[in-house]
């Protein structure tokens, strides 16, 4: 019996949500249906994310090359992307002869790392190289500036096989360098987008969009990548990062960039913004408190938009802002309501005095010409409010 009675209350216990479930159905698909979407969002957010860096050979984004590498693997070189310094030299140990494509857009990488890795490739291709980067090379290259405005497009004008098979291309955004054998010169300039040393073991390429994937099947920017990065059977593909700093080079504080006389100079300012604060507080005398809000009488408001309006030379504002106060006190004045027009008032008016309707309205509708008509036609309205409240 007991069994029985344990049972019945098992299957009422079913049955009460059961029927929950079918009285509320609604609501119950609703529930489902938005925790179903909050795991897709927590999915999505949770999700590992493609790789954005620029000139990554795994991005495939518009900055990214990934375009590039797999042209390149496709023509028989091997793309050897690497992700810290260490493992660029180990690569270049690994496959003698290989170029290294070196993308510093940070200035991560000193001296004393930059020469182990020039010594292992065969040849080097630098992409918008920073200043200290070719000075700690001494290759003979050097920046020039910018590629100008003016010059969208750079024709080779050089003796390269790689840049004259190329053609043209696009210098926007783009810097230009001088030293050695140099390509895509902007009219009028010595230096170019493109520099090579003598033998080509050292490139320096000047635009990074030309080796995107937003970019590449643009002008010539494909055959110039692909020749000048794929000269050898092995590439190495190296984009230094914040990890890749080189420690032997620490950086100098703001105590030794500073020079000497700081230390006294500071003191002093100090001692100055407290004798200035000291002068200034005895000048002003004490803060006096006063209640607000403060109360401005109308006429006195009055008076301050008229001098705006004479200042101001506003005939026009003033002219309409006296005949609008004029209609509302003689609509008040006889009685016609809020909803009186102008003619009706005017007809009212002339009604109320005796005189034609015509005058009556003339006056109210002029437009004087000069301040002096102004304060005389002013005057007139006055005179017919104080006559219509006479009568």
């Amino acid at each position: 019996m007991t069994q029985a009675l344990q049972a019945g209350a098992g299957t009422g216990r079913g049955a009460g949500a059961g029927s929950w479930v079918r009285r509320h159905r609604g609501w119950a698909a609703t529930g489902v249906a938005a925790a179903a979407g909050l795991a897709v969002i927590i999915a999505g957010q949770l999700a590992p994310r493609g790789d954005a860096f620029p000139l990554s050979v795994h991005n495939a984004g518009p900055d990214g090359a990934k375009a590039v590498s797999r042209i390149l693997g496709s023509h028989g070189v091997s793309v050897k992307d690497v992700g810290s310094f260490d493992q660029a030299i180990q690569a270049l140990d690994d496959r003698p002869g290989a170029t290294l494509l070196l993308y510093d857009r940070g200035g991560f990488l000193d001296g004393s790392q930059l020469a182990p890795l020039t010594s292992a490739a065969e040849r080097v291709v630098l992409v918008t190289p920073r200043l200290g980067t070719l000075t700690a090379l001494d290759a003979g290259i050097r920046q020039a500036g910018v590629v100008p405005d003016s010059s969208p497009l750079l024709e080779p004008g050089c003796g390269l096989p790689d840049a004259t098979a190329a053609g043209p291309v696009s210098g926007e955004a783009g810097f230009v360098y001088d030293g050695g054998t140099v390509c895509y010169r902007p009219p009028g300039s010595t230096a170019g987008l493109l520099a090579s040393t003598d033998g080509g073991a050292l490139t320096v390429l000047g635009s990074a969009a030309a080796i995107s994937n937003r970019a590449l099947a643009e002008n010539g920017h494909a055959a110039l990548v692909l020749r000048t990065l794929g000269a050898s059977r092995d590439l190495v593909w190296y984009l230094p990062g914040l990890a890749d700093a080189g420690a032997s080079e620490s950086p100098q504080t703001l105590d030794e960039l500073a020079p000497d006389w700081v230390a006294f100079l500071g003191p002093w300012l100090i001692f100055v913004a407290v004798l200035a604060m000291v002068w200034r507080g005895r000048r002003l005398g004490p803060l006096v408190f006063e209640p607000l809000p403060v109360v401005v009488k109308a006429a006195e408001t009055a008076e301050g938009r008229a001098r705006l309006y004479q200042d101001a030379h506003a005939l026009d504002r003033a002219r309409d802002n006296l005949r609008a106060g004029t209609l509302v006190r003689l609509a008040k004045a006889l009685r016609l309501g809020a909803g009186a027009t102008a003619d009706d008032v005017t007809m009212a008016a002339a009604r109320q005095l005796g005189r034609p309707a015509a005058e009556i309205s003339a006056l109210v509708n002029e437009r004087p010409k000069n301040e002096a008509r102004l304060v005389q036609w002013s005057q007139a309205l006055e005179k017919l409010e104080n006559e219509v409240r006479t009568r």
